[in-house]
């Protein structure tokens, strides 16, 4: 796994991820479909994560004590790019946010809207893994995508279900599911109750009405809806009918 929260190790990932992003979408038509986002293009996709890193750079860089109040995060700025300016302006706005997590004191004081040790870890670890995830969508786009580490997928695996994920799952009476991720001993569990999804890490295995078992990199692409979820293995229901489930049920916001 990653350093716990640390967010130099984060920023890092974020660096790289998406340089990644941007190298695999040079030379490919914006109007290209990107299949692990219905509707999206890779017109959509730059504007996109684009929009993310300079709203998220603003919040950091200002210190800003509160939400902006934009609809789409690429409506912080005034004037979109021509298409043919589009990846040189995705990789300026990633250059910027990288640059302004590098300088944010470590003490620093902003909005950020899920729980954190700091904002400073918060927005390092959320931006890492938006960049990541989007630089799959970017590979998927031309083919396939290459795998996360399995520290960073576990993470990933850990963001998701504990403080990011936006869940519509109900159950009544309660159900619980049980995550492992088998390369780095990753436990989950997840009660799924009438009014609300309460989910943690969990030192090992535990007693589930239903699991869902598989490498990291292999359950970080599959719970954040990316990939079909062939790798992964399940007791208490089929591999197919969880994933419908889950695909129906849960997702995530950008803000």
């Amino acid at each position: 796994m990653l350093p716990v929260m640390d967010p130099k190790a984060f920023i890092d990932v974020l660096r790289t991820q998406g340089e990644r992003l941007g190298d695999a979408l040079t030379g490919v038509a914006l109007t290209t479909a990107v299949p692990s986002c219905p509707e999206w293009t890779v017109r959509d996709l730059l504007l996109h994560v684009g929009g993310i890193h300079r709203w998220a750079a603003t919040v950091v860089g200002e210190a800003r004590g509160g939400p902006l109040g934009i609809e789409q995060p690429y409506h912080i700025v005034p004037e979109l790019p021509a298409d043919d300016e589009l990846l040189g302006w995705y990789r300026d706005g990633h250059a910027a946010l990288v640059r302004t997590l590098e300088r944010a004191p470590a003490d620093l004081v902003c909005w950020q809207f899920r729980p954190g040790p700091s904002p400073l870890a918060f927005w390092a670890r959320r931006q890492a893994h938006e960049t990541t995830i989007h630089r799959v969508d970017a590979e998927l786009a031309t083919g396939r995508p290459t795998p996360v580490a399995p520290g960073l997928a576990d993470d990933g695996v850990d963001e998701l279900l504990t403080c990011f994920g936006s869940s519509r799952l109900r159950a009544d009476p309660e159900q619980t599911l049980h995550v492992h991720a088998t390369d780095t001993g990753g436990h989950w569990l997840l009660r799924i109750r009438p009014d609300e999804l309460v989910a943690a890490r969990v030192p090992g295995d535990v007693a589930a009405d239903v699991s869902v078992s598989g490498p990291a990199c292999a359950l970080y692409y599959a719970l954040w809806n990316r990939e079909p979820w062939d790798a992964l293995t399940t007791t208490g229901t089929t591999v197919a009918d969880l994933a419908a489930t889950w695909a129906s049920h849960v997702g995530v916001r950008w803000g």
